[in-house]
């Protein structure tokens, strides 16, 4: 049986899309929204062998708590075998993640489709 992907919020949509759990987070990304979006974060990247995709292009403002949730969510995938994927295109949110070394760590790719081929060629599912 499939665990249940968490209720939608304001601020984060989650849906199943080949054999990942695509987080399509939205709107302002700042302490509040991440308070409200962490929990959902944690049932979804607490799961072994998960492999989730991070959507942020309807992201409008991203501030140093989206970067923790994003730093946590990777921790926690990794920790448990699983792979993380980030999808981002805002060139304010993009520079954030250079200068603070994420981009290393999460490379950025600009669409859901791109993140989910790579990770489907990179555990051989093509």
């Amino acid at each position: 049986m499939r665990p249940e992907p968490p209720p939608p919020t304001r601020h984060l949509r989650v849906r199943e899309e080949r054999g990942h759990v695509v987080l399509e987070f939205r709107g302002e990304i700042d302490i509040a929204a991440a308070a409200e979006i962490a929990p959902a974060l944690d049932r979804v990247t607490g799961r072994s062998g998960v492999r989730v995709v991070i959507d942020l292009r309807p992201v409008e403002f991203f501030d140093c708590s989206g970067l923790r949730l994003l730093y946590r969510a990777r921790s926690r995938v990794l920790e448990r075998g699983g792979r993380l994927h980030l999808v981002c295109t805002h060139p304010l949110t993009l520079r954030v993640f250079r200068v603070t070394g994420l981009s290393r760590l999460l490379p950025p790719h600009s669409t859901p489709a791109e993140a989910l081929e790579q990770s489907e060629a990179a555990s051989g599912s093509l």
